[in-house]
């Protein structure tokens, strides 16, 4: 067994692997150790600051759910912009789950979002589930405070699948541009431009939030497809 791997087994806590395992129905549980994410986070550290790291993420794809996780934290720690998109854009079709997806997020992107933005527009038209939403997941974190526009809405309105984790990324969205970007948001929501299920899951979720007045949840709930 690769040194990385059996490190990742030395951790393992057979009650958080059932509990991982509850939440990635997707995922063979046989391919879950169960370990803790801050573990995995700590490391990960190490694995970076060594300069050991690509060793390991050089041996893709991997088996466990616990090594992807692992390459996730150490992609993300990269602070070269060039680097952390070539080793992001290598990983990303080997993401097979919300989880990894969802924690997935180089923190350098945070300050080349003209550049991350054109990678954006390219991912959100990829067939893969979850390069989809990662894109939805960069525009969600990235883009809806001040480099917030309007095509953004447009970009993530046509990702639109039969995936049940793609559904949702889109509708957790829209539900959080509706609380930071009300005003042009809605009009997506009154043009019907999504699904059912999505378009009544978008409004459960704002309706959910703090952020949103009482007075805009009313007017939310009037919109729900029947």
């Amino acid at each position: 067994m690769e040194k990385y791997t059996e490190h990742l087994f030395s951790l393992i806590d057979e009650k958080y692997r059932d509990f991982t395992s509850r939440l990635l129905p997707n995922i063979d549980k046989k391919f879950i150790i169960g370990v803790r994410i801050p573990l995995i986070r700590k490391y990960a550290k190490e694995l970076y600051k060594s300069g050991e790291y690509p060793r390991f993420i050089n041996t893709l794809p991997h088996t466990y759910y616990e090594e992807n996780q692992l390459h996730s934290c150490i992609v993300s720690l990269i602070k070269d912009f060039d680097e952390a998109m070539r080793r992001t854009e290598e990983f990303l079709p080997y993401i097979d789950n919300w989880a990894v997806c969802d924690g997935f997020n180089p923190k350098c992107f945070k300050n080349n979002k003209d550049k991350l933005y054109e990678k954006i527009k390219e991912w959100i038209k990829s067939d893969g589930v979850y390069i989809k939403r990662f894109a939805i997941d960069m525009l969600m974190g990235y883009y809806l405070d001040d480099s917030f526009s309007t095509e953004h809405l447009s970009l993530v309105a046509s990702a639109q699948g039969e995936d049940y984790y793609l559904k949702m990324a889109v509708a957790w969205y829209f539900a959080t541009a509706l609380a930071k970007q009300y005003n042009e948001s809605i009009v997506i929501l009154e043009n019907k431009s999504l699904d059912k299920w999505t378009h009544n899951m978008t409004i459960r979720k704002a309706s959910e939030s703090y952020r949103v007045s009482d007075e805009r949840k009313a007017y939310l709930k009037s919109l729900r497809i029947k």
